[in-house]
């Protein structure tokens, strides 16, 4: 993946350790920002899907140099999110959301080196979910395609 894995290492410990709830603020921004990915979140409880957030992030971190566990997890997840209603146009908002939330809390601890990081690594998980979705979607032909999100 060519990824900073140290600097993307550091910087989430950093952050998780100042704001162990830090998805429950991404969320916050997120839904602020891009309001019509809100219905898309109806299957949990907030406090479950902060959960399972911090848990994939945790997980993608601890295995950024194994690359064939990213591919296989990733495009399963990617896969699994068509049927949530998950669009491509998506994927830069969610990014968007997490770094912004990762720079609030890093405050003055946060460089471009951080967000250039980060940038490139949600860019590549993106695209692994990407391929998953692609890849089932072209599993189940005769599926018809999830409905785009209301004001998106």
């Amino acid at each position: 993946m060519g990824l900073n894995v140290g600097l993307l290492r550091e910087s989430f410990e950093l952050v998780i350790e100042r704001a162990p709830n830090l998805t429950h603020r991404f969320y916050g921004i997120l839904f602020s920002r891009y309001p019509q990915v809100k219905p898309l979140f109806g299957r949990n409880s907030q406090e479950q899907q902060e959960k399972m957030l911090t848990e994939a992030l945790a997980a993608v971190i601890d295995r950024l140099e194994d690359a064939s566990w990213l591919e296989e997890k990733l495009m399963a997840m990617g896969a699994k999110h068509v049927d949530y209603g998950v669009t491509d146009a998506m994927y830069p908002w969610v990014a968007d959301a997490l770094i912004s939330a990762m720079a609030e809390v890093a405050g003055a601890d946060w460089s471009p080196a951080h967000q250039q990081a980060w940038t490139d690594a949600l860019g590549a998980i993106a695209s692994l979910m990407q391929r998953g979705a692609r890849e089932y979607g072209a599993a189940r032909p005769h599926a018809p395609p999830p409905a785009a999100p209301a004001g998106g």
